[in-house]
């Protein structure tokens, strides 16, 4: 049995929240189709797509309007999302069924083990992670997900030339950001410092609230070398 004390340290709250009528029918109906179970085991990327095409993983993909938008703008790539917020998890599948979606597939299970024991090396061909969690307070930082040994661990999926994409609102966060994937000897910055927003990545409700209020939005580009 695992050690409590090994465990690692949790960068989100569980947080069941109420399931619209309407989630509640996606998760019945929409879970069997594009979820995916987790497994203490490899997962076959193509066969859970039926397809050979790019791979990228999203970790905390929310309400799932904005992958939902991505996915469509991109056909030809196959988005693998991981949530554990149950509204957002139906919400999502409500979406694909709206969308006609078929390049998206989603895990609900804490993103660690997923990547620890689902994806295999230079399995994947892109990463996105939008404004995650920032734990505004100081003493809990420790549970941001941006981490070197995390990145190490995101890192080690990627393939040769695939990128990392990520995006936050909070300004000490992604000097944080940029400073773990700075040090990644085995990355490279695609810009000088912080990344244009890429044309594919939509502008959310709350992203485009606050930038009206003249609040910051920074992007990081980073390719693996």
């Amino acid at each position: 049995m695992e050690n409590p004390q090994h465990r690692h340290i949790r960068s989100f709250v569980l947080r069941q929240g109420h399931f619209s009528e309407a989630q509640t029918r996606a998760m019945e109906d929409g879970m069997p189709r594009w979820g995916v179970e987790y497994r203490h085991e490899r997962l076959d990327l193509a066969a859970a797509f039926g397809r050979e095409a790019p791979k990228v993983l999203e970790i905390g993909f929310g309400m799932g309007g904005a992958t939902a938008e991505i996915a469509a703008a991109r056909p030809d790539t196959d988005f693998l999302g991981i949530e554990v917020h149950g509204p957002g998890v139906g919400n999502m599948l409500k979406l694909i069924e709206e969308k006609q979606l078929n390049n998206i597939r989603i895990v609900r299970h804490d993103a660690v083990e997923v990547l620890a024991h689902m994806l295999g090396e230079n399995s994947l061909d892109g990463f996105h992670l939008y404004f995650p969690d920032p734990w505004p307070k100081k003493r809990h930082h420790k549970r941001r997900l941006v981490q070197p040994a995390f990145l190490a661990h995101i890192v080690s999926r990627l393939k040769p030339g695939a990128y990392i994409h990520m995006a936050t609102d909070w300004e000490d966060y992604a000097a944080q950001m940029l400073e773990v994937l700075s040090a990644n000897p085995d990355l490279r910055n695609s810009a000088d410092g912080y990344a244009p927003r890429p044309e594919w990545r939509p502008l959310t409700k709350f992203e485009q609230r606050g930038l009206n209020l003249g609040h910051g939005v920074w992007d990081l580009m980073f390719i693996k070398r």
